[in-house]
């Protein structure tokens, strides 16, 4: 076997127990080499005495490791407000990266990461893990052939409740900024629900590892907790030509709905729901009856980690990097332009969800989730659905934000 591709892992709390359960199984063992963690707060991580057991050194943050070791390859699970310049100095020590979602805070920030890689070399693949499923590569690579046809219109919606525990669970969620003025803009479309919003322009893309980019948005921004940001969103985009792409998504109802999607086209509508149990699958069905699965896009979900590793060893392409997620970066700062102060529910519609103690644990507004499937279902906006409390979002151009190559259809 050739020599182990050497590892930091930066960030092995929440989601960074991930790659550290990932790189510790037996049969990994001797693919990589963990030649450092970096976290300021480690016993966030479920197998620390593991890591200690190996003796695995344990830095405070990631100048310190560097003036210390070289690794082939940094595995980033910090937060988002620290992406753009952990992944710069990674390059700059001559360290390819795996960041996990999203890529950054804002499109300055991306293009940023986008010139130091093209200068410094290396690569960035940033961890959205239905990019790197067979099933998504496939169909992406239908999408790109014309099988399906033209694209109409796509819609996706994600409904995920989440209490008071959640937006306190670290200093930063539901933030706009942190405390030293960096864009965090964390809300339900830039964090938990990132991949979905990501997915559509991610399958539009005119290349394996580009996303298309909208020309314009539309979105509406609510809020039940009491956060900087928002909750809820519901949002519409134009793709060049005549693509409309609708999301919608909230933390805030009281029903769950886990990831749907259904994909319009010419001659063909492609439809995934995770609700549909073990056996969810996407699947094309054709306007002559035919029908294509294209299998669970959740199927193995480490595979965007050992596609790192590979890239490593053999240089082999990577899927996505920060062209192709630049694109959700690109939607959530035109939000935030569009629409810097999120709209209150009324107050008469937010419920309190109570524990068998009677304690305040959540809040939830009252038939959020009926309203957003039922815009879901009829490919419209809360304000055209005509519900008392919605408000018109501001159509936002992005050409502004972007250089000229990444929103023409050739890019």
């Amino acid at each position: 076997m050739s020599n182990p591709v050497s590892v930091l892992l930066c960030g092995i709390g929440g989601y960074g127990n991930f790659y550290v359960d990932a790189l510790l199984r037996q049969d990994n063992i001797d693919a990589v080499q963990i030649k450092g963690v970096v976290d300021p707060n480690p016993q966030g991580c479920q197998r620390l005495t593991e890591l200690e057991a190996r003796e695995i050194l344990i830095y405070s943050d990631l100048a310190e490791f560097y003036r210390h070791q070289q690794v082939d390859l940094a595995v980033l699970s910090s937060p988002v407000q620290l992406h753009a310049q952990q992944i710069q100095l990674s390059l700059q020590h001559g360290t390819s990266v795996l960041c996990e979602k999203p890529l950054c805070s804002t499109v300055e920030d991306g293009l940023e990461v986008i010139a130091t890689r093209d200068r410094l070399g290396g690569f960035v693949s940033i961890g959205y893990q239905w990019s790197h499923s067979e099933a998504i590569q496939n169909l992406k690579g239908d999408i790109q052939a014309g099988v399906l046809g033209k694209p109409k219109r796509l819609k996706s919606m994600v409904l995920w409740p989440r209490d008071f525990a959640y937006y306190n669970r670290n200093s930063w969620a539901g933030k706009v900024a942190d405390s030293e003025g960096l864009f965090i803009l964390d809300s339900v479309a830039h964090n938990a629900t990132a991949h979905y919003i990501h997915n559509m322009f991610y399958l539009l893309g005119s290349r394996q590892d580009r996303s298309a980019f909208p020309l314009w948005i539309e979105a509406e921004t609510y809020r039940a907790n009491a956060i900087e940001t928002y909750d809820t969103i519901a949002l519409r985009c134009l793709v060049e030509p005549d693509i409309e792409v609708l999301y919608y998504a909230t933390h805030a109802s009281a029903n769950v709905v886990n990831p749907q999607f259904c994909f319009e086209f010419e001659d063909a509508v492609v439809e995934y729901a995770q609700d549909r149990g073990p056996k969810a699958a996407i699947v094309a069905k054709f306007a002559n009856g035919k029908e294509k699965n294209y299998g669970d896009p959740f199927a193995d979900d480490t595979r965007k980690l050992w596609h790192a590793v590979d890239a490593v060893r053999t240089g082999e392409p990577i899927l996505c990097g920060p062209e192709a997620a630049l694109a959700e970066v690109a939607v959530i700062t035109a939000v935030h332009r569009a629409n810097p102060q999120a709209t209150s529910f009324p107050e008469e519609l937010i419920r309190t969800r109570r524990d068998e103690q009677g304690q305040a644990v959540a809040v939830f507004v009252s038939d959020l989730g009926k309203v957003l499937e039922e815009c879901y279902r009829t490919w419209r906006l809360p304000h055209e659905y005509g519900v008392s409390w919605a408000k018109v979002g501001e159509r936002f151009t992005l050409k502004p934000l972007l250089p000229k190559n990444l929103i023409t259809s050739d890019s």
